[in-house]
């Protein structure tokens, strides 16, 4: 396995849209192994494949209760509200309150191309999303207010 370097804010591929992938082979399978291990070494508990400077719909998440690895994930469901400290690999030492649904279920596909659905709540509702929004091209400060980036 390999740790790779995390890309930070600034850099063009964390504000694409990143690419569907189709071919579920050994090469994918290793990238998700590469990246939860780029995750741990960086001491993140979420990594989407724009953070290592790969344009694919991949990402990984480990909040303390075992591995989640997710393949073109997609929210399909999300009720409540919370607000809670948010921070990021590629916005590195920012932290700031961001407002997230408080309950999601997602559905995408394993490294072998299978389906998967997971339901989260609290913390690893808002790693999903945070991830899922990775692969939109968006980041965390993007939603607080632009004043507030500015105090920092």
């Amino acid at each position: 396995m390999a740790v790779f370097e995390v890309v930070t804010i600034g850099d063009p591929v964390l504000r694409e849209k990143a690419k569907v992938v189709q071919r579920f082979n050994a090469n994918l399978g290793r990238l998700i192994d590469d990246m939860f291990e780029t995750m741990h070494a960086a001491q993140g508990v979420g990594l989407a494949a724009p953070q290592i400077g790969i344009s694919k719909r991949v990402v990984v998440i480990d909040i303390g209760k075992g591995p989640i690895e997710l393949v073109n994930p997609e929210i399909v469901e999300a009720e409540g509200v919370e607000t809670d400290e948010e921070g990021c690999l590629s916005v590195p030492k920012y932290h700031h309150p961001v407002e997230r649904s408080y309950r999601v279920r997602v559905k995408g596909q394993d490294r072998h191309g299978n389906p998967v659905e997971i339901a989260g709540e609290g913390l690893l509702a808002r790693a999903l999303q945070h991830e899922i929004d990775h692969l939109e091209g968006i980041l965390f400060v993007d939603r607080i207010p632009p004043e507030a980036m500015a105090e920092e």
